[in-house]
């Protein structure tokens, strides 16, 4: 039976986690209470949604994963207008690190983005193949499910709204030359993820360059970072260690990262020079 802790959160008495923190109890919670709402049985529920009364009980109480299609069907009995399916996105996203979600929040509300990345593309600028292939990594190694690999790759689509958006963010990115030599996927995702670069490069708010492998130890940064530049003039940083993600706020780390930033611009290679490089890599290809 579900309770509420001292702040009116609903926390399970099996397992005693608030509700608010776990996604999946979060969409166990919402489908009970709606269930609830018109009077029926998990049984009942199970039968107008083509799943089993055992299957609503285990998603009720958080013990089974939820797949997109199960989410659809509760929209659907529910007329919830897609609740249940947002739901099931932050269930999806649940694998992402520690972190991540506080910065994705931030990512889509700046004005100015500033990046370094060292081994993968950048995340906004992936295509769905490109991600697709490393979160197939992920699965293949037992980090995450499928659902959520595929929840992934559906919310990075939703973060590269920033590049398209009205007011536009400024957004600049650094790829170390690692980035565009690894191939990931095969050669014809690569081929596709680099031609998807050429086109980003086009747009008035991007500005691409390679930090080539020729830097050696010049090259400022050791770990992918990100600055973002705030609507209220504030700015954050973040960064990623293999356990969790790091929003960092530290005046004398952010002026330390940006002073770091403006030398790896201008000892990176220019916009022509970095397509030039691009081009060549798809011939190698």
């Amino acid at each position: 039976m579900d309770q509420l802790d001292s702040r009116g959160s609903t926390v399970t008495e099996e397992s005693g986690t608030d509700a608010t923190h776990s996604p999946a109890l979060r969409f166990g919670a919402e489908l009970t209470r709606a269930r609830r709402a018109r009077g029926w049985s998990q049984t009942e529920l199970g039968a107008r949604m083509s799943y089993s009364g055992g299957l609503i009980s285990y998603v009720e109480r958080g013990k089974k994963t939820v797949t997109r299609n199960f989410a659809l069907s509760a929209d659907e009995v529910f007329q919830t207008g897609g609740r249940f399916q947002e739901l099931w996105r932050r269930v999806a996203n649940s694998s992402f690190l520690e972190g991540f979600d506080e910065f994705a929040e931030a990512e889509a509300r700046c004005v100015r983005l500033r990046a370094f990345e060292m081994d993968v593309v950048l995340g906004i600028f992936m295509t769905p193949e490109y991600l697709a292939a490393l979160e197939q990594g992920n699965v293949r190694r037992g980090r995450i499910t499928q659902e959520q690999a595929d929840g992934r790759v559906e919310r990075n689509s939703q973060r590269q709204k920033i590049l398209y958006r009205i007011p536009t963010a400024t957004v600049h990115a650094v790829l170390d030359e690692s980035c565009l030599r690894r191939p990931i996927g095969g050669r014809a995702v690569m081929d596709a993820q680099l031609a998807h670069l050429e086109e980003l490069s086009d747009l008035p708010n991007v500005t691409l360059q390679i930090a080539p492998f020729e830097l050696a130890e010049a090259r400022p940064f050791a770990h992918s970072m990100v600055l973002l530049n705030m609507p209220n003039h504030v700015v954050l940083g973040y960064s990623e260690s293999q356990a969790r993600g790091y929003v960092e706020r530290g005046r004398d780390t952010l002026a330390a990262w940006e002073s770091d930033y403006d030398r790896l611009q201008v000892e990176s290679l220019s916009t022509a020079a970095t397509l030039a490089r691009v081009r060549v890599l798809r011939k190698e290809l």
